[in-house]
């Protein structure tokens, strides 16, 4: 077992993390003061981006990508995790679904999202279906060859800068043994696309200036060429980008909880109280033993659920443990964190309890904590017949 990176990961690691810092941190400030980020800032840093050949690094080689293979970009996620997701989402990195695509769709939305021409966003989340996705109510009727569409989106993460949306959308009903089940088509929808309207959603105590957004559709007509993929096949190319979604959540909580321990390792070997620094004392430096133990385990689970995915090895579960372990961490240390600085961490002068309301919403997006127990607990009892 060789857990050492290779010299191109660790460089890839140093180039990400130096980005992060120079490119990322300056801004955060005031992006957290005004839950805005300036559209010219969001294009800068993209351009940067494109400058190190990091855009679109998590596509293959063909189709314009860096072709980094999951343990690779697990690496870039990590580092990105800890900036400002405000800010780290013009590190382009368009979605994997986008491989369905057919010819005709690759010249028009997956060759310009790999380029930075066209920012894409996907929507399955509905008011009324969260984790149960296939309780989506947003339905697509057919009408001769175009299908026309009626229904909310809710929760859909950075649809505000999105040129294209890639849509889940229930178009109609299969019996199963457990009754009625929705068929899910997958739609690729431009902005400004008739009867297609995106709204800024609900403000969040997380990610401020990481926009959610509503989206409405009111009898929109959508060719069918606008398919990605078959007709009530949506959940099949769903799959691979919910596990990549998984993954990176894990990867950035491991990234964002290293970011807050070092402001915590760094504050109990300076801040003295009663004549010594108060790391010296076993009621802070064991907080920090434990703290950087869990962010190793979460770091180690992570990578390996990603080596997985890189030998083509069954990793639904193994990503589901990183995901759950790797946000509940993050949620610990930010706690621990503030405890070591006591008052001081809960000021603005500190980013720590930006990363403490941040960490909270990690274990709801892409498949809550118990969602991520489910799938762990049924991967474990289904071939023993349970």
């Amino acid at each position: 077992m060789n857990f050492a990176l290779t010299d191109e990961q660790q460089m890839i690691v140093d180039t990400v993390r130096a980005f992060v810092e120079t490119e990322i941190y300056p801004h955060e400030n005031e992006v957290e003061r005004t839950g805005h980020v300036p559209p010219e800032l969001g294009q800068e840093i993209a351009r940067k981006c494109k400058e190190i050949g990091f855009f679109g690094c998590n596509m293959p080689e063909e189709v314009g990508g860096a072709g980094l293979d999951h343990t690779s970009f697990t690496l870039v996620e990590r580092e990105l995790g800890r900036g400002s997701m405000a800010l780290t989402v013009f590190f382009g990195r368009p979605s994997g679904i986008l491989m369905a695509c057919n010819d005709e769709q690759r010249e028009r939305y997956l060759l310009p999202a790999v380029s930075g021409e066209k920012f894409d966003a996907l929507a399955m989340t509905e008011p009324d279906a969260g984790s149960d996705v296939r309780g989506m109510k947003c339905f697509a009727r057919k009408d001769g060859d175009d299908w026309v569409v009626n229904g909310t989106k809710h929760f859909i993460s950075h649809a505000n800068i999105a040129d294209f949306v890639i849509v889940f959308i229930a178009t109609g009903e299969e019996d199963t043994p457990r009754g009625k089940k929705k068929l899910i088509t997958c739609f690729l929808v431009d902005r400004g696309t008739p009867g297609f309207e995106i709204r800024e959603g609900y403000n969040s105590v997380s990610h401020r200036g990481y926009k959610n957004c509503i989206l409405n559709f009111d009898e929109c007509r959508l060719p069918s060429a606008q398919i990605l993929g078959e007709v009530h096949k949506g959940f099949d190319i769903a799959n691979d980008w919910l596990y990549a979604t998984r993954l990176t959540v894990a990867a950035t909580s491991v990234g964002r909880a290293r970011r807050a321990f070092d402001y915590a390792l760094n504050y109990a070997a300076e801040r003295k109280q009663f004549g010594k620094p108060i790391g010296a004392n076993q009621g802070v430096s064991f907080k920090l033993a434990d703290m950087i133990t869990e962010i190793d385990a979460a770091d180690l689970l992570t990578l390996s659920a990603a080596w997985r995915l890189d030998q083509g090895l069954p990793s639904n579960r193994e990503i589901a443990s990183a995901k759950v372990y790797a946000t509940e961490m993050l949620a610990r240390v930010t706690d621990e964190a503030i405890q070591i600085f006591g008052g001081m961490g809960l000021m603005d002068d500190l980013p720590l309890a930006r990363f403490w309301r941040d960490a909270r919403v990690e274990r709801i997006w892409d498949g809550t904590s118990e969602i991520q127990r489910h799938i762990i607990s049924r991967d474990l009892l289904r071939p023993l017949g349970a």
